[in-house]
């Protein structure tokens, strides 16, 4: 269970960079992008390929973190056979039932004697 644990924050670590070199990225309305020096190692085209990049291998963390954990939750959710705590010759337990309704039934009309009933004959 602490494997699961731990590939989960991985994974939660991974989508925020994720998150973040995406929304870093330059697109063509300007977007969020960031500025840089365009003569330095990561001047526009160098921060675009190595955002790029970045972009690419964390997408292809979350993926395969994705698989394995999906492999781990079935794997771990298995279960053996169904065990039950029920005693199947126990008694239920006393008490009002609270499902009962609260107003008692109407009495039945007295039945007519037989000498009133002309279908009766």
């Amino acid at each position: 269970m602490s494997l699961f644990i731990f590939l989960t924050v991985i994974q939660a670590l991974v989508a925020a960079a994720l998150v973040g070199v995406v929304l870093m990225q330059r697109s063509e309305g300007g977007g969020l992008g960031i500025g840089g020096n365009p003569g330095g190692a990561f001047g526009a085209r160098g921060a675009a390929d190595f955002l790029s990049r970045s972009t690419k291998w964390l997408a292809v963390a979350f993926v395969a973190l994705s698989i394995v954990l999906a492999g781990l939750a079935v794997r771990e959710s298995r279960v053996g056979g169904v065990t039950t705590t029920l005693e199947r010759g126990a008694a239920a337990p006393g008490g009002p039932d609270l499902l009962a309704d609260p107003t008692p039934a109407p009495a039945a009309p007295a039945a007519p004697p037989a000498e009133q009933d002309p279908l009766a004959e």
